[in-house]
């Protein structure tokens, strides 16, 4: 990247986050020669971001209320550590006008825009009427203060289905609802208002026209306080679920220079309406099926996660340039001095099980392998090994970003430094991405928001292969001379005996409940392996620091691994499989709870809503718990008509992943058993 400046433009920065982005924000003031200055929750002690810090000081308890998003204590920490200036990241605080007045008062420069900008483009309502005042054009829809619910779907009847409920205030897609059943409106508005008020302290609510096929590009303006705007071009970001961007690249695959140039002005357009200053991202909606219809969706007044794809393709440290610009600097260049380069996509990482609807996942990571940043490849992480994935805050652990001459390149090099990712100890996502860049929509630039979504209705659990089981049960037969104790050939699980080799069965559980049974015995060259009644097949292995290679009926493959308690985690070209041996005396887990009117958690998480109680009457598919965990509510709903006979959880528990938390008894045998009772 281009270095704008040489002569540093504070002598201390704090940044006001954790994760990735404090980890990659350190690294720029790192190369300027500013100090850093971290900040941290207890649950972040020995985070990455931490580590990396010049200094660090303690904002207080894991939960965010307590620590990242108290205002009062990350100013006393800025003041504590000495520092001129505080670069907020994303999320948290990032788009507080309460943190950016209160770095005013304290004499510290918030690295970010005037408050009276953060103001205007913070409330969506707000956000529109602006816009829309300089000629901006905007999504048609709803955006009046105050409507009740009532009011509401009486102006969703004009508007016209499909329509999307959003928070006013807030952003990064929590609280938003489609709905294209005018019945089921009431129970949506509800839902986005409880977490519009518990997100953002605002209830307040705006509806949309939603946009078939829609497309989600944004425009990346930077603005300094000389009166000079310019865009750096724009990114694809329709690779979403649940309103949650997945892949990003720059230059978008859709438009043609004409409509490129004409949303780069608009976005330069909405920042000179708010008086913007510093780095910015103007965010539209687009027709996939006609592009020159785009309409301003909102404008996020920090930093994007996705900035580093338009880094790579415009050969720019957007981080140094907010430096820049907050230090009182003029921009060292006009729009005519710059251009794109190439192309670059970014895969975000979350902790995160695709074959379960993406639900988030959590634990310890045991062993960690990401790629090396080359002049192709750059990785942004906040993982280290050790590292504890909980369910306080946000599931994005890392992102890959590759950069080619041209599109294909760029995507089949992300593809390979996935293929080079490995996170054993938690589930996450790296498989499913690199299955989603060899779609042939994602291929051929056919995109739209909704492309994810229709992609997982035909996604089921994977068959494990073969050799991967084979490589379970005999790291596990090996476990005991690995660990130095098998001193007598009687105890060797080997399978040996005087009269030959006996057969050995290993059970393990793996993803989504199901049952593995790989039988083997030792031979002379190794072992013999069957996997699920198959034919037995020649097989060796040998292990050391947590590589196994494995030769399965001729095959070899190179996994790493790791144990944890009973768990055995295995990795491969991005690909990840847990096993946990298995009781055969004990009936199957998740099957037989559902089965017996047991509602457990299916992740970790905070109980959100209780909509029934203890004795109550229930029909099936009728909500009746809510958990929360990392930006996402997920609904609990009976299986059957029944009555609730035991509710085990209580609006604000902590929970665990597979927690029971409620029994429901279906309706003929709590009938039954009332009339026994009668007797």
């Amino acid at each position: 990247m281009t270095t704008i400046s040489s002569t540093p433009m504070f002598h201390t920065v704090i940044v006001a986050n954790r994760g990735e982005i404090a980890v990659r924000i350190i690294r720029t003031l790192s190369r300027l020669g500013i100090r850093s200055v971290a900040v941290y929750s207890d649950a972040d002690v020995s985070a990455r971001h931490v580590l990396a810090a010049d200094t660090a000081v303690r904002l207080g308890p894991a939960a965010s209320s307590e620590s990242y998003l108290r205002v009062d204590r990350v100013i006393d920490a800025a003041i504590q550590s000495g520092a001129q200036a505080l670069h907020p990241g994303y999320g948290f605080l990032s788009e507080n006008t309460a943190l950016a007045a209160a770095c005013a008062e304290a004499g510290i420069v918030f690295i970010g825009p005037p408050t009276s900008a953060i103001d205007a483009m913070g409330d969506k309502v707000r956000a529109k009427a602006t816009v829309a005042a300089s000629g901006v054009r905007v999504v048609p829809g709803v955006a009046d203060t105050g409507l009740t619910d009532q009011e509401l779907v009486a102006a969703a009847a004009v508007v016209g289905y499909p329509i999307l409920i959003k928070p006013s205030a807030g952003g990064g897609g929590k609280g938003m609802r489609l709905v294209t059943d005018p019945a089921t409106l009431l129970d949506e508005v509800a839902a986005a208002r409880r977490v519009a008020l518990g997100a953002f302290g605002d209830a307040t609510l705006l509806l949309e026209r939603f946009i078939q096929r829609p497309r989600h590009i944004e425009v990346q303006v930077l603005a300094d306080g000389h009166g000079n705007v310019v865009h750096l071009g724009e990114r694809e970001c329709s690779l979403q679920r649940r309103h949650q961007k997945v892949i990003e690249e720059a230059p978008s695959p859709l438009l043609t220079e004409a409509q490129r140039e004409m949303l780069g002005s608009q976005a330069v357009a909405a920042a000179r309406a708010c008086g913007y200053v510093n780095a910015g991202t103007v965010e539209f909606i687009v027709s996939g099926d006609h592009p020159d219809d785009s309409y301003f969706m909102e404008m996020n007044t920090r930093l994007q996660v996705e900035h580093p794809v338009t880094e790579m393709v415009w050969g720019l440290d957007l981080v140094e340039l907010q430096l820049l610009v907050a230090a009182g600097e003029p921009l060292p260049f006009a729009q005519s001095d710059l251009g794109p380069r190439g192309h670059a996509m970014e895969a975000r990482v979350y902790a995160e099980d695709a074959s379960r609807g993406f639900l988030p996942t959590g634990g310890t990571v045991l062993s960690l392998s990401e790629p090396l940043n080359t002049a192709n490849v750059r990785v942004d992480s906040s993982l280290l090994a050790g590292t504890e994935i909980g369910s306080n805050y946000d599931p994005m652990l890392s992102k890959i970003i590759a950069w080619g001459p041209d599109r294909d390149t760029a995507r089949r090099t992300l593809r390979h430094a996935l293929a080079s990712t490995t996170i054993l100890g938690a589930t996450t996502n790296v498989g499913f991405l690199r299955d989603i860049l060899e779609h042939a929509d994602v291929i051929s630039g056919q995109l739209d928001t909704g492309l994810i979504e229709r992609v997982m209705e035909h996604v089921h659990v994977a068959s494990i292969p073969h050799e991967i089981s084979a490589a379970a049960a005999l790291i596990t037969l090996l476990r005991g001379r690995l660990d130095g104790v098998v001193d007598d050939p009687w105890d060797d699980p080997s399978g040996w005996r005087i009269g030959g080799p006996a057969w050995t069965t290993y059970r393990a559980r793996s993803a989504g409940d199901n049952t593995v049974a790989v039988r083997h015995r030792g031979t002379a060259d190794g072992f013999d392996v069957s996997v699920d009644g198959g034919p037995a097949i020649p097989s060796s292995i040998t292990v050391a620091n947590g590589i196994a290679l494995i030769d399965h009926g001729g095959v070899r493959s190179r996994l790493s691994f790791a144990r944890q308690d009973q768990t055995l985690w295995l990795g491969r070209n991005g690909e990840t499989w847990h096993f946990t041996e298995a009781d055969p005396t004990t009936p199957g887990g998740s099957a037989a709870a559902h089965h017996s009117g047991a509602i457990t958690s299916p992740m970790p998480g905070t109980i959100a809503a209780t909509p029934v109680a203890s004795g109550d009457f229930v029909t099936a598919g009728q909500a009746v718990i809510v958990v929360e965990a990392m930006k996402m509510e997920h609904t609990l709903r009976a299986a059957f008509d029944g009555i609730v006979t035991e509710l085990r959880a209580a609006v604000g528990d902590r929970v665990a992943l597979n927690q029971q938390l409620a029994v429901i008894e279906p309706i003929d045998d709590a009938s039954n058993h009332e009339s026994t009772e009668d007797q």
